[in-house]
C-alpha cells in the first residue's frame, strides 16, 4: 500500500478502476493499438497467447477463452452432458449466475449449505444431498476463499461424480497448494471487469487437464463447429474477443503483485479491526480477498454509518439464490439453508482493491470504530 497524504474529506469508492488503469495506461493502449491495427478481432492471436499464459498461470494443461464467467459454467456443464432431469449440487450464497448456468442446460441446482468460517460450501453437508439424479457437485470459491476441494473430491468419487469449481472469484487462489479452478474436470473463472483478473467488458474462461474437454469445449463455444467449420454437435457463439484478451494479457502480468497488495490490504484491515465486534474473514489456505466481506449484525447501520462519511461499501449477495423470487417460483423455500440465510443478514464488503492507500485503509478502519464507540 503505498503511504499518501490525508484523505480526510475524500470519498473512498468501492472499487477504483480508473485508478487501475492510470497505473499500466502505456502498456493497454499498446495492447488494444497493436489490435486495431492488425485487424483481427475475434479469436485471433490474441486470444491464442492469453489461453497458453492463463492455462500456465494456472497449472493447467489447457484454457479456452469465452464470453463471460456464466457461459464458462454452462459450458462446462454442457461438456459433461448435464441435461434436463439432472442434478446438480452447489452453494447458496454465489451469486445468482451459479445457479442460473445450471438451469440454462435444464438441470436442478440443488442447494447446500455454507461452513460459518469459510462462507463456503460444507462438504460435511454434500453427501446427504446426493440422488441417484445428481451428476455434478459444483462448489464456489467465494470471495476468493477456495472451498475444501480434497474433501468434495472424495465425495464425488466416492458417488463417481463429476466435479466442476467455480473459481470466478479466485484467481490465483491456492488450496493445499493447489491453484483453484484445477482440482475438478474443469475451472471456471469470469473475467468481469471489477474481478481481480479483469477485462474491459465482460470475458470468461473454462481450465481443464482434459484434451477430450478442452476439445468439446472449442466447439461448444463457437456453433459446434469442427475443424472445416462444420457443426458436428450443438454450439452457440460464446468468444472470447481479442481485444479483451489483449487487455487480459497485459493485467495477467500483474496479477500476482497486485494479489499481493490484496492480502497487504487484508492484514491491515485483520490488524486494525482486530478488536472491533466484527466477525473478519477466515482464510481457507491462499485466499486472494476479491472481497474482503465482514460480519455484523448491525450491517445495515454500518453500512449507512460509512455512506455518509464518504466511504462506499456493498453486499455480496443482499439475497441468497433460493430465496430469490424467480427461485421461490421454481419451488425452492426460503430455509433450506439456515447458516447462509442468517449470515447473509450480517455480511457487508469492505473496500478492498491494490491501488488503496494505507491512509484509506486507516480511515475505514477509524470510521468503524467510531461507529462501535471505540477509543482511537
Amino acid at each position: 500500500m503505498k503511504k499518501t497524504k490525508s484523505t480526510i474529506g475524500s470519498k473512498i469508492p468501492f472499487v477504483n478502476l480508473r485508478k487501475q488503469y492510470r497505473g499500466i495506461k502505456k502498456e493497454i493502449d499498446g495492447a488494444i493499438k497493436e489490435v486495431l491495427g492488425k485487424g483481427q478481432f475475434v479469436l485471433g492471436d490474441q486470444v491464442n497467447q492469453f489461453e497458453k499464459e492463463f492455462a500456465r498461470y494456472c497449472g493447467s494443461k489447457y484454457a479456452i477463452g469465452v464470453a463471460s464467467g456464466t457461459d464458462a459454467l454452462e459450458l462446462s456443464l454442457r461438456a459433461l452432458g448435464v441435461k434436463e432431469g439432472d442434478e446438480v449440487i452447489t452453494a447458496p450464497n454465489s451469486a445468482v449466475a451459479t445457479a442460473m448456468a445450471i438451469l440454462a442446460v435444464g438441470a436442478k441446482p440443488v442447494f447446500v449449505d455454507i461452513e460459518s468460517g469459510t462462507l463456503n460450501i460444507n462438504p460435511e453437508l454434500v453427501e446427504r444431498s446426493i440422488t441417484s439424479k445428481t451428476k455434478v457437485i459444483l462448489p464456489v470459491h467465494l470471495f476468493g476463499n477456495p472451498a475444501e476441494m480434497d474433501k468434495i473430491l472424495k465425495i464425488a468419487k466416492k458417488h463417481k461424480l463429476a466435479v466442476i469449481e467455480d473459481a470466478c472469484q479466485a484467481h490465483g487462489a491456492k488450496y493445499l497448494a493447489k491453484k483453484a479452478g484445477t482440482w475438478g474436470k474443469m475451472g471456471c473463472f469470469s473475467f468481469y471487469q471489477t474481478k481481480n483478473l479483469g477485462a474491459y467488458g465482460d470475458g470468461g474462461a473454462v481450465v481443464t487437464n482434459d484434451k477430450r474437454l478442452y476439445k468439446i469445449l472449442l466447439a461448444l463455444r463457437q456453433y459446434g463447429w469442427n475443424e472445416k467449420k462444420e457443426s458436428e454437435m450443438f454450439g452457440r457463439n460464446s468468444r472470447l474477443d481479442e481485444i479483451q484478451a489483449a487487455v487480459l494479457r497485459v493485467k495477467l502480468r500483474h496479477l500476482n503483485d497486485w494479489t499481493q497488495k490484496r492480502r497487504q490490504i487484508a492484514k491491515s484491515y485483520g490488524r486494525l479491526l482486530k478488536k472491533t465486534p466484527l466477525k473478519l474473514p477466515t482464510e481457507n489456505g491462499f485466499h486472494v480477498f476479491h472481497l474482503y466481506v465482514v460480519q455484523t449484525p448491525l450491517r445495515n447501520k454500518l453500512k449507512s454509518f460509512l455512506e455518509k462519511r464518504g466511504i462506499k461499501t456493498t453486499v455480496h449477495y443482499p439475497v441468497i439464490i433460493p430465496s430469490q423470487p424467480y427461485f421461490s417460483k421454481l419451488g425452492y423455500k426460503n430455509n433450506c439453508c439456515p447458516e447462509a440465510e442468517k449470515i447473509n443478514s450480517k455480511i457487508l464488503s469492505l473496500p478492498i482493491y491494490p491501488e488503496m492507500t494505507t491512509t484509506e485503509v486507516k480511515k475505514i478502519c477509524q470510521t468503524i470504530k467510531e461507529f462501535f464507540k471505540i477509543k482511537i
